[in-house]
């Protein structure tokens, strides 16, 4: 079966849950690895620490089975000299002191325990919110261009399944990689104190796990890895079916997306099962392989207790002891796995982090305290591409309080020219100005300050009425929210909802009109008085009752500003003071809606073929 192609829409990797082998590996990993360890060493203090906790708690954990030998080897020595008739039998005060002594010693194995792990949970969150500080602030430092060539899916996977890949690791493996280590050494001390023929034997068992342990996980790489990318496949086509559902039953397109939906569950089914099963039959191994070395050590310690080279408890003490052994072994196995699949994760952060940003602003701004808003284009020339420029050479000049229509057929350059006036991408050849000066002698947020956007798109989130308005001046009052919704002829529409103004609109503020949405955003755009102005497409989703609403309140909003107004309904753009009209990136003509139409050209044409029966 050919794998499914890549949804548009983004998507993550399935979330949370246990850390588990995912069966990518990271292309470098030495240097992932280092990078992390920079995010760790400001934390060094606490890892001693942490370190410390974990060797005392794992000694004492060591220390009791030796112990618990000791007196069981009293125990039966003093019931032998009980039956002979040779010794006062068992020494009660001793045992009751060495119970006091093993439960003060597991008390505290357990105390150290707890403080070490939740030194560590502080550490790996502390890392994972330093990350997700970085890739935050990196994200508004990043040009345009990387979110336009990049699933949103595949951004928000690096803030979410990414660092929450790292901080279970650094969660979960820390504190096993001190205490793997440590017990193993210990427990290998212990053993060699009790018998060093017994711990040879014990260890002949060993390379079994490991020559298993190794094929396991060897063998199910690829299953993982197929797991992790079906159960991408598998959450994309749901993010893309539940968020185009309408179109889906539009359409009766329900059967064919279950189909589809089925391969792919099908094939995330069958990747799962190969992958769970094999991980999940290296315990029950491991449990066999180390019965036999059990039993082989209670044989041969027999043998050596009968010719009175070892006592009794000593027996007892060494199958503790070579129970104990394999579990650190184990663990070291699967945090080497996980740590494969972690430094894939980090790698992903670490890219993006590395990602190429957004020229820095100059050391010395121009000031927009008294910009009054006149526009001009020289000779502008830009591509997304360089190798395939759309704007070849664009000259305009826009005085402070002009209406300016741009239209043009589809893919003129209408929106680009926004976005390369909001600076959203910088020209490759000539310049933009502002009241004279380059807008790149700007700051950024100083320029866009100037502007003000209504969208075709109108973006609301999800919180009141309120909140969605204030979005455009954040110190705005109730009663300067208020007037702004007057001004853009939506308050009478507000106060008929429940709640009013603390109405709350839902994730996709479908709950209100389109219409209403325009008339939401424009409020939004009216609070925030802006120099300049920028309409897209504002009324080209709406009825004819709605776009008159919204072609009042837009008057309002172009009052005394420089407004740019994008259009396809050239019937909205008459009274335009000046009508760029585009074709393929260039001015080709230019005037207002009078003398363009008697000229009979270009914008002409546009303009009758929508009057055209």
């Amino acid at each position: 079966m050919t794998p499914a192609p890549k949804p548009k829409h983004g998507h993550g990797t399935g979330g949370g849950g246990p850390i588990r082998p995912h069966g990518e590996k990271a292309k470098n990993f030495s240097k992932t690895m280092k990078t992390l360890m920079r995010y760790l060493k400001p934390f060094r203090f606490l890892f001693a620490v942490i370190f410390v906790f974990s060797v005392l708690s794992s000694l004492f954990t060591i220390i009791g089975p030796k112990l618990i030998g000791n007196t069981t080897t009293w125990i039966f020595d003093g019931i032998m000299n009980k039956v002979s008739g040779k010794g006062a039998g068992i020494n009660f005060e001793y045992v009751f002191r060495m119970v006091l002594i093993l439960s003060g010693l597991y008390i505290l194995s357990a105390a150290f325990n707890f403080i070490q792990n939740y030194l560590v949970s502080g550490v790996a969150q502390k890392v994972s919110y330093n990350l997700r500080k970085e890739i935050s602030e990196k994200m508004n430092r990043l040009p345009l261009d990387y979110f336009d060539t990049r699933t949103h899916g595949e951004i928000l996977s690096r803030i979410t399944n990414d660092v929450d890949t790292i901080s279970q690791t650094l969660n979960q493996s820390l504190a096993q990689i001190v205490s793997s280590v440590t017990v193993l050494i210990g427990i290998l001390i212990m053993m060699l104190s009790i018998s060093w023929l017994m711990t040879l034997v014990a260890l002949i068992i060993m390379p079994l796990s490991f020559l298993f342990i190794s094929f396991i996980i060897r063998f199910s790489q690829k299953y993982f890895k197929r797991q992790q990318e079906y159960l991408g496949h598998v959450n994309g086509d749901v993010e893309e079916i539940f968020t185009g559902h309408l179109v889906v039953k539009a359409f009766n397109r329900e059967r064919t997306e279950i189909e589809k939906f089925d391969e792919l569950n099908e094939v995330l089914f069958k990747s799962a099962r190969k992958s769970q099963f094999l991980s999940g039959i290296m315990i029950p191994v491991m449990i066999f392989i180390g019965n036999l070395g059990y039993v082989i050590v209670c044989i041969f310690g027999g043998i050596l207790a009968v010719r009175k080279i070892i006592q009794v408890g000593d027996i007892l003490a060494f199958i503790q002891y070579v129970r104990s052994f394999t579990q650190p072994i184990t663990q070291a196995a699967q945090i080497s796995n996980v740590l494969q699949s972690t430094a894939a994760a980090a790698e992903r952060v670490f890219e993006f982090l590395d990602e190429k940003e957004e020229s820095a602003d100059t050391d010395h701004p121009v000031p927009v305290a008294d910009i009054k808003g006149n526009v001009s284009f020289r000779n502008v020339k830009f591509g997304y591409n360089p190798e395939k420029i759309i704007i070849r050479n664009f000259t305009a000049t826009i005085r402070q309080g002009q209406k300016v229509a741009v239209v043009g057929p589809t893919g003129a350059g209408k929106t680009t020219i926004v976005k390369l006036l909001m600076r959203f991408y910088d020209v490759n050849d000539g310049a933009i100005l502002i009241d004279g000066n380059d807008i790149r002698s700007f700051k950024r947020n100083d320029l866009r300050d100037l502007f003000g956007m209504v969208l075709q798109d109108a973006w609301l989130f999800n919180g009141t009425i309120m909140e969605n308005i204030r979005y455009g001046k954040l110190d705005a009052t109730d009663e300067e929210v208020v007037k702004a919704a007057e001004a853009a002829h939506v308050d009478h529409f507000i106060r008929t909802l429940p709640d009013a103004y603390d109405f709350v609109l839902n994730e996709e503020a479908d709950n209100v009109s389109q219409g209403q949405k325009q008339l939401l955003t424009i409020a939004r755009a009216i609070l925030s008085d802006p120099k300049i102005l920028i309409l897209d497409e504002a009324t080209s989703s709406v009825d004819t009752r709605t776009e008159v609403f919204i072609q009042r309140a837009t008057e309002t909003l172009m009052k005394d500003r420089t407004s740019f107004i994008i259009a396809h309904r050239l019937s909205t753009i008459r009274g335009a003071d000046l009508i760029l009209v585009m074709n393929d990136g260039d001015i080709v003509e230019q005037g207002t809606h009078e003398t363009l139409t008697a000229h009979n050209g270009f914008y002409a044409s546009l303009y009758n073929s929508q009057f055209e029966d």
